[in-house]
């Protein structure tokens, strides 16, 4: 007994078990890539303050592959992808989700030990807003796509996924569906609220979605994609095509303009480097006292970014 409780009590702490939830498809594109960037970034947190404590990473493809979401982990991100949300209706991979997104937002309302969080981002964001009937999905005339400014509400603004940007938030977008009518009885109901939208607050000048939500404590969500980085978004514009589209849809100016936001390091990159980062480093806090590590300090470049600086206006 004396030497099954010293082991017990010398046992190095278990790793970080994320799942990553692959919604493409199959389809080939640079988001799982950006997605492993911006886990690396949170890893060398971790490993700064746990140096013994990896990531035990599950990558998991439902839609083409019929893979189960697996239980037991402690961070789950849930990918973009093609295609419509409503093509989940039907299918086993859409109703398991379903499943599982009940299974988050239950483990934390019950406030269960151990309770996972999840991000879901654009096409998953599309499948919550569905699940959860929390706005109207509905097709836009024209897709959106490019480097766009996310502005956040009054609860973006206190809500720690955000809050850093202050007013507004440079990301990555490339979608053909808006989310309309935002139910606030519904997302108070489910002690949740809208942190982000593609217009102003008050405003519609830029379109009418909202482009970020939480769910409870467990989930927090984006329309945006945050795991994009400089280099994949350069791959996606210097396609002449692209290139061509996007002047085509909003003018050689906004194409310029955009072209500076994606040097800048205060946009693109702080977004690359401060969401999903943030997001998985405050729930592996939350998670620290149970699991055994050490709580992971903020970066000291937040730490020490003076007060009241937000994102730069053009």
């Amino acid at each position: 007994m004396r030497y099954a409780a010293a082991l017990l009590m010398t046992a190095a702490p278990p790793p970080v078990r994320v799942c990553l939830i692959d919604m493409n498809a199959g389809v080939k594109n640079e988001a799982i890539r950006c997605l492993h960037a911006t886990m690396a970034i949170f890893e060398r947190q971790l490993r700064f303050a746990n140096p013994d404590v990896p990531i035990a990473l599950t990558t998991i493809s439902p839609r083409d592959k019929g893979d189960a979401i697996p239980a037991g982990h402690d961070l789950y991100l849930s990918s973009g992808g093609p295609g419509s949300p409503f093509d989940s209706e039907g299918t086993s991979w859409g109703a398991e989700y379903g499943t599982f997104l009940d299974s988050i937002y239950e483990a934390h309302d019950k406030n269960l030990e151990g309770a996972p969080g999840l991000m879901p981002i654009c096409y998953s964001f599309e499948l919550i807003v569905m699940h959860f009937r929390v706005a109207r999905l509905a097709p836009r005339a024209e897709k959106k796509f490019g480097v766009q400014p996310q502005y956040t509400t009054a609860a973006g603004q206190s809500h720690p996924l955000l809050a850093m940007f202050k007013d507004r938030i440079f990301a990555f977008e490339h979608r053909n569906w808006d989310a309309l009518d935002p139910d606030t009885k519904t997302l108070s109901a489910l002690s949740g609220a809208v942190l982000a939208a593609e217009s102003r607050p008050d405003t519609n000048d830029k379109g009418e979605s909202i482009t970020s939500v939480h769910i409870g404590p467990g989930i927090e969500s984006t329309l945006f994609h945050p795991e994009a980085d400089r280099a994949g978004i350069r791959v996606w514009i210097d396609k002449p095509e692209q290139e061509a589209a996007f002047k085509a849809a909003y003018g050689h100016l906004t194409h310029e303009r955009m072209m500076r936001t994606i040097e800048h390091p205060e946009r693109i990159d702080r977004a690359h480097k401060e969401v999903i980062p943030g997001f998985m480093r405050r729930h592996v806090n939350r998670l620290a006292p149970l699991r055994g590590w050490n709580l992971i300090p903020e970066p000291l470049a937040r730490a020490t970014r003076p007060p009241g600086t937000g994102t730069p206006r053009c």
